[in-house]
């Protein structure tokens, strides 16, 4: 029996109890096994990672890591003997070939992953009586994964970092597998949150000086050291303060991308979004150990450039997943993605999730999808193209970092020659986003089919294990792989050749690893062997031999085969660093190619779905001709989608008490029953102005749309059980929030509001909120409720419009028409809607008598209009100075 030097034999357990030791630092460590002692070393340089330590062919955790992974991950947790005086130390191992598979699954409940590998051969160790040297040579965390088995193809990874002082803060977030790299500054916390939120990054370091500066705090987990308004759901890594510090991150920015100020990069008078650039880059070059990420040049940017989306309004228009069960299918996404490549997903969706503010580049998008909608092979032959290229941005990452295998390298090579078929393709065009790929440079289609000239056709998974360069590449590689067939040829016909030298039939030749190639005679015929064969082992029923010709053509064969992998891999590895020199030019013609995947896939979405070009204006104006939901049209069989126009948002020139006032109203109060449309309604005229900004065609006949600054949504609400707050409560928030972040730019969408209270309340809160977007914001604003007395508004004020979703009533039942027309709802048809729900008959019919009671003798109808009649303007003092008429519908 043989060991290995890495580990003392284990002795058996006689009838031990005790539990195996999870705890290092109580331990001697003198004591440890020299295996042991190595593996606390490296665990104290990543004491908040979870320690992998390759033992031949497992990677294996001990201690207090070997707890936690067995727990985690639902592996049985062992043992290992320690030490002579040690005893047992807690052990969970997982086998080397599926540590990718375990890896991906502790990083995604927020752990950081230390891999510590074996750096040079076991045998060549072993030779030498000592324990293989090992290294740590990756560090996962959540924001740091390149591996495409980590990570998910169409959606990015991002990585960032906050710097917060007072009221305002810097952000910067990196993606290491495509490059990505943004910076921004700005003041009001809420904001940060709403964009760390529409990010959804992995990770997020945030300098502090806690005790442990390099803790790692899973979701949901709390800390004093993180701020208000940094959303819990999100796993954050706690830094040291110093490279955070203005002249630290600046020195290590212009360092990194050599250049002599930051005024190239937009963010030169930024401090605070320079400090957190700085603390990301120092975090990725601690994580990535040896493999240099090749990050695109830092870019700034505003969030004022984009129309805003807060958390509420992403989630309650369900523009990446849905609000019921968070799932991709049934969201806008779902809806608009015809992407051929992953680099066109993730484009895609960031494009929904930032649309744009400037007419100039939403009308270069609009230009693009109309030249492919006009033009059908182009755009049939272009995505037919798109789906051969593979991910551009993320090989090149790998490659960069030199981390690529030879697939990576074949696949990138066989995507840029195809680059110039994209280019003869589009060679016609003449919209902005066509032009950026006839500007394909030459050099990478040669860079490219360098590549393929040098690579196998189908290359081994692991570099080391050779077959991954052509012949006739290299004169010195194909002297050595000839010489190694000829030695391969001579064993394979010795047999045949023995047989006939020495009249022995059945003469064997055979290999094994403890001994080599030998030859094979039986016992009974021995004395007929040559005289150049030497006993190598004796058995029972053979003697095996070898001679010096054998022995000589083996250890050239043994030596050949080292020597061709180690010239493979240099050769591979050359070639491979050639590829990452042209890293930022891939980087922008993918880019490109990510784009016009983007719009290709909304011009064949914009064909088959009938969407029309919106007009894109600067006036506030939303006139929409036969508007369809996209996702509930496509969730229904063709042609039962019932469609509806919208015209709202009066013009500049229009004046309070104009006709034309009515037709283009700021302010529509939507009513009608349950079930009728109401929420759908309020949806597709967000989600239509949404994609209209993104640059996307709209599920409509025609659109005339102003641009939005922002969008509010306030849909339902549920209890907030974390923070103690009821659903009114919750209500009560998003609704301020609107009332105090609303401009006329605005788009405002409430489905409900004040029907978490009493009566009085609620209604008496629904009017002054309807009353102050009207008169106060004048936002554009779709008001849905059941408050049918809100009809009132309309007849007080001229930018105040009603309309109601129409049914037909039927002796026992009523139809739902879903069409939305002039003229508001007298009643809710609540009872109706709860019949159809299936509440037992008597308690509809009991429904129905108290009623009737309720409408007879209910005052709110009667004091609604008492109201009226005593209105009487009071004069309010603005914040600007200037004086206003406030609605006082109650009287006093």
């Amino acid at each position: 029996m043989t060991t290995s030097p890495d580990s003392t034999p284990t002795p058996p357990e006689v009838g031990s109890t005790q539990s195996p030791h999870t705890d290092y630092r109580k331990l001697d460590r003198e004591k440890l096994s020299p295996m042991h002692q190595h593996y606390v070393e490296v665990k104290e340089q990543y004491p908040n990672a979870l320690l992998l330590y390759r033992v031949g062919d497992f990677f294996e955790c001990f201690f207090q890591d070997a707890v936690i992974i067995s727990r985690e991950l639902e592996l049985v947790q062992t043992s290992k003997y320690g030490g002579q005086e040690i005893g047992r130390v807690a052990m969970t191992g997982v086998p080397h070939h599926a540590l990718d598979r375990y890896a991906r699954l502790l990083v995604e409940k927020g752990y950081a992953v230390a891999i510590c590998d074996q750096v040079e051969d076991s045998a060549e160790a072993a030779a030498q009586k000592r324990m293989v040297e090992r290294q740590v040579t990756k560090l996962l965390t959540p924001g740091t994964l390149t591996d495409d088995g980590m990570l998910h193809a169409r959606r990015n990874n991002f990585l960032a970092a906050v710097v917060i002082a007072g009221e305002h803060w810097g952000l910067a977030y990196a993606d290491i597998s495509t490059g990505e790299f943004f910076t921004t500054q700005s003041s009001s916390l809420t904001a940060l949150s709403s964009e760390l939120l529409r990010l959804q990054p992995s990770e997020i370091l945030v300098p502090t000086n806690a005790p442990d500066l390099k803790t790692i705090l899973r979701p949901g987990e709390k800390s004093d050291c993180l701020a208000d308004c940094l959303p819990e759901c999100f796993c954050y890594s706690l830094r040291s303060q110093t490279p955070f510090t203005l002249a630290e991150a600046k020195s290590r920015l212009i360092e990194t991308f050599r250049i002599r100020s930051l005024e190239g990069l937009g963010c030169e008078h930024l401090p605070l979004a320079i400090r957190a650039a700085g603390g990301l880059l120092e975090y990725i070059e601690d994580t990535q150990k040896a493999n240099q990420v090749p990050l695109q040049p830092l870019r700034t940017y505003s969030i004022a450039d984009y129309l805003i989306l807060d958390y509420q309004t992403r989630r309650n228009l369900e523009i990446t997943q849905t609000v019921r069960d968070n799932s991709f299918h049934g969201s806008l996404l779902w809806a608009l993605d015809r992407t051929c490549t992953a680099m066109g997903g993730r484009a895609l969706r960031r494009w929904l999730l930032q649309p744009l503010l400037d007419p100039k580049g939403i009308r270069a998008r609009q230009d693009t999808i109309q030249e492919l909608v006009e033009n059908t092979s182009l755009r049939q032959d272009l995505r037919q193209l798109l789906r051969n290229i593979y991910d551009l941005e993320r090989i090149t990452g790998r490659v960069g970092s030199g981390t690529a295998n030879a697939r990576d390298l074949l696949a990138l090579a066989d995507s840029l020659v195809r680059l110039n078929d994209l280019a003869e393709l589009t060679s016609y065009g003449t919209s902005p986003y066509l032009k950026a790929l006839q500007r394909v440079p030459p050099e990478l289609e040669r860079l490219g089919q360098k590549v393929i000239a040098h690579l196998v056709e189908s290359p081994p998974l692991h570099l080391k294990e050779g077959g991954v360069i052509r012949d006739g590449v290299n004169p010195q590689l194909d002297e050595m792989r000839r010489l190694a067939k000829e030695d391969y040829e001579w064993i394979t016909n010795l047999e045949a050749t023995e047989k006939q030298r020495t009249g022995i039939p059945n003469l064997k030749v055979g290999y094994n690893k403890a001994f080599g190639y030998y030859i094979s005679l039986p016992r009974s015929k021995a004395e007929k062997a040559p005289d150049d064969y030497i006993r190598k082992q004796t058995l029972t029923n053979e003697e095996r031999y070898i001679t010096p010709e054998l022995k000589e053509r083996e250890t050239r064969i043994l030596t050949a085969k080292d020597d061709l992998n180690k010239l493979e891999y240099e050769i591979f590895a050359d070639l491979r660093s050639q590829v990452a020199q042209k890293t930022q030019e891939i980087r922008s013609i993918a880019k490109a190619v990510a784009a016009i995947d983007v719009l290709a896939g909304l011009a064949e979405v914009a064909v088959y779905q009938g969407y029309c070009r919106p007009e894109i204006e600067q006036g506030r104006r939303i006139e929409i001709l036969d508007g369809r939901h996209p996702v509930v049209e496509q969730s229904l069989p063709v042609g039962l989608f019932v469609p509806n126009s919208t015209q709202m948002g009066r013009g500049d020139k229009i004046k309070n008490g104009e006709d034309s006032a009515l037709s283009h109203p700021d302010l529509i109060i939507l009513t009608g029953p349950n079930a009728s449309g109401k929420s759908c309604y309020l949806r597709q005229v967000g989600l239509i102005q949404l994609m209209a900004q993104m640059g996307s065609f709209v599920p409509a006949k025609s659109a005339k749309l102003g641009i939005c600054d922002r969008i509010f949504t306030r849909v339902g609400a549920v209890d907030d059980l974390a923070t103690g707050q009821s659903t009114f409560m919750v209500e009560m928030n998003e609704t301020a929030n609107i009332l105090n972040h609303a401009t006329p730019k605005s788009l405002v969408l409430l489905d409900e509001i004040g029907r978490g209270t009493a009566t009085f309340d609620g209604l008496s809160i629904a009017w002054a909120v309807a009353e102050y977007l009207a008169t106060e914001i004048q936002a554009k604003t779709i008001f849905a409720t059941h408050y049918h007395e809100l009809n009132e508004l309309a007849s007080l004020i001229s930018n105040v419009a009603n309309y109601q979703v129409t049914v037909k009533e039927m002796p026992n039942e009523i139809i739902f028409l879903h069409q939305v027309r002039p003229g508001g709802a007298d009643k809710s048809y609540g009872i109706e809607a709860g019949r159809l729900a299936g509440l037992p008959a008597s308690v509809i019919d009991r429904a129905k008598q108290v009623m009737r009671q309720i409408e007879k003798h209910s005052k709110i109808a009667l004091g609604l209009r008492q109201g009226i009649q005593k209105f009487e303007p009071i004069r309010t003092q603005k914040s600007n100075g200037k004086m206003t008429e406030q609605l006082d519908i109650f009287g006093d």
